[in-house]
């Protein structure tokens, strides 16, 4: 019968002379997180007594580190051999070794180990190894979906970084690159506008701007090659954000040619709100809603990648988190099963580590309170992309710090931005040494850091977020009450709403029964239109209301009146919007 990790012993030791004993103690945290037993022998163990210990104790697995002088390393090793066939006839230990690159390649060329590390693998690689799930050739089977995929690299995250360069060979050749670094889980394609929006309408491209933005993917074809590109090194997840038009044929398409590890789909942009497309604001979200129900009937996780848009165009904390809120809800309710969460830091840039932290606790508890059997949530982080200095060496500085904040959310992904961002588009190198400089970031994480979400002052911006969220997420169920028409479902432009067959039986409630408001696309852009759901950078456009001004205060992000500039609560905020809807109606 093949044993269980948990029935397995993983032993570590240092040999010879060596004293360095942190590559040892951390091969074995991470053999205790996939379920193994361990044991450290201590440092500086002759080879004899390293085998005297095995016979005794007959680990499965024998760990040993060096760290010294190579030819040294070769003598040791030839010892250990001899030792270790000396021992007795029981079977012995399998061996894996751990040290320097040069040490490590006297170790693999001893024929003693079943793996020799070198400390350059990506962590996917160990935990490949602990898991038991290489082939026969010893390269590492990874799960071609997301949640297998997360529950496998545990408790490590994912990682995940955009990329798209202006052509499609170009792209094309950099996905091999980034394949074989092994150091990213998941590459999000990255289309140009031009595909975004005209995939299926090459006559209305604009063709002096193929290649601005992202990969001029124009074609199936294109997205069939560049997925065959990531089959390769660490076979990476392929995925790629919604289409701002014929949203579900672009979709089914995506599934269909590069797997989709989940679809990004906004509740409220991708329209003349954001001038990414020509769809008016109602007409677009009852669009994204069949799109979400659409992949929820194929078991793809769904993203809404909803409150960061808020908080890109300096909309208040609270809009944002309240946006974080509705865009889990609309999932759950379209039956979304496994939703993804992103949490995006440093925006707006000026925001510091408390609020922000503050701010994305207050939306993980409203988002998670949704959470249930049926209804998975995956927590994905990532540095704001405006927060990045333009001097490369401070951007590397900066991409670390945030991933350390960011941490405390206990991710399942880390959506890496590359440093390079505040100066061009990243480059596979660019996208290596990023995901190499958050690795060393989660690594030290993991490894013991001290609870930042414990702090007072953090605490403080959650609850208050959270308070000052519902106050808004019950002024915008109550336009239902002030505005009757609105509780009418909206339509598509074919005259079909989201399918019933699409939708739970048994959907959710929160806030006094407000959720059937709360999923209604004519609710929600009259709540845009009101200034309930409002950002400084809207001013002008017809679509919005775009009144509302903000300011930075204490680190956060906050809703000012305009003539004192005072901050003005959200309670009142809402209050007044409210009351001269009523009064303009007549109530």
């Amino acid at each position: 019968m093949t044993k269980s990790n948990k029935d397995k012993l993983i032993a570590g030791v240092s040999i010879g002379d060596c004293v360095h004993v942190a590559g040892i103690l951390n091969f074995l945290k991470l053999a205790e997180s996939t379920g193994y037993r361990t044991v450290f022998i201590g440092a500086a163990k002759s080879p004899e007594e390293i085998a005297d210990w095995a016979e005794a104790n007959r680990p499965d697995v024998l760990a040993i580190g060096y760290r010294l002088d190579p030819s040294a390393a070769g003598r040791l090793l030839e010892r250990l051999k001899q030792a270790l066939a000396q021992a007795g006839p029981h079977p012995a230990p399998k061996l894996v070794f751990g040290g320097t690159p040069p040490i490590a390649e006297v170790a693999k060329a001893s024929g003693l180990f079943e793996r020799a590390f070198s400390g350059i693998e990506d962590i996917s690689e160990i935990v490949g190894y602990l898991k038991g799930e290489a082939t026969s050739s010893g390269e590492t089977r990874f799960p071609d979906n997301l949640v297998d995929r997360i529950q496998w690299k545990a408790p490590y995250p994912l990682l995940r970084h955009h990329f798209g360069l202006p052509s499609v060979e170009a792209t094309r050749a950099g996905i091999e690159e980034i394949a074989d670094a092994q150091v990213l889980d998941v590459i999000s394609i990255g289309p140009d506008q031009n595909a975004q929006e005209n995939f299926f309408h090459p006559e209305n491209m604009d063709t002096d701007q193929a290649g601005a933005g992202g990969v001029p993917v124009r074609s199936p074809g294109d997205f069939e090659l560049l997925y065959a590109a990531s089959r390769r090194g660490n076979y990476p997840l392929m995925r790629c954000y919604s289409g701002t038009r014929d949203v579900i044929r672009f979709g089914e398409m995506l599934l269909n040619t590069i797997n989709n590890a989940w679809t990004a789909i906004p509740l409220c942009w991708y329209n003349v709100l954001d001038r990414r497309g020509p769809r008016e604001v109602e007409q677009s979200m009852a669009e994204a809603q069949a799109a979400i129900a659409w992949h929820a009937g194929k078991g793809v996780p769904v993203e809404v990648n909803e409150a960061h848009h808020w908080s890109l165009r300096d909309a208040p904390d609270v809009v944002a988190v309240a946006a974080a809120y509705l865009g889990a809800l609309n999932a759950k309710y379209l039956g979304v099963k496994d939703y993804v969460a992103q949490y995006m830091f440093n925006t707006p840039p000026a925001t510091t580590a408390a609020m922000d932290l503050g701010k994305m606790l207050a939306k993980l508890e409203l988002i998670e309170s949704l959470a249930d059997g049926d209804f998975r949530v995956w927590r994905q982080v990532r540095a704001g992309l405006a927060s990045f200095p333009a001097d490369q060496d401070m951007a590397k500085g900066h991409l670390a710090a945030s991933t350390l904040i960011s941490m405390n959310l206990k991710p399942h992904i880390v959506h890496v931005v590359g440093f390079c961002e505040g100066d061009h588009a990243a480059t596979p190198g660019d996208i290596i040494e990023s995901c190499k400089i958050v690795q060393g970031a989660i690594r030290n994480c993991l490894e013991g850091m001290p609870d930042m979400t414990l702090s007072g002052e953090v605490q403080e911006r959650k609850n208050l977020l959270i308070e000052e969220a519902k106050i808004l997420l019950r002024g915008i169920a109550e336009l239902a009450e002030i505005v009757p028409e609105l509780r009418q479902p909206a339509e598509l432009d074919d005259g079909a709403s989201v399918p019933a067959s699409q939708l739970p039986s048994k959907r959710p409630s929160i806030l006094d029964d407000a959720a059937k408001a709360l999923t209604n696309p004519r609710v929600l852009s009259y709540a845009i239109k009101t200034g309930l759901l409002d950002a400084p950078h809207l001013m002008g456009n017809p679509a919005a209301c775009g009144r509302i001004r903000t300011a930075m205060v204490n680190g956060a992000c906050v809703t000012v009146d305009p003539e004192s500039g005072e901050v003005l609560p959200e309670r009142e905020r809402v209050k007044r919007i409210l009351s001269s809807l009523r009064k303009s109606r007549g109530n």
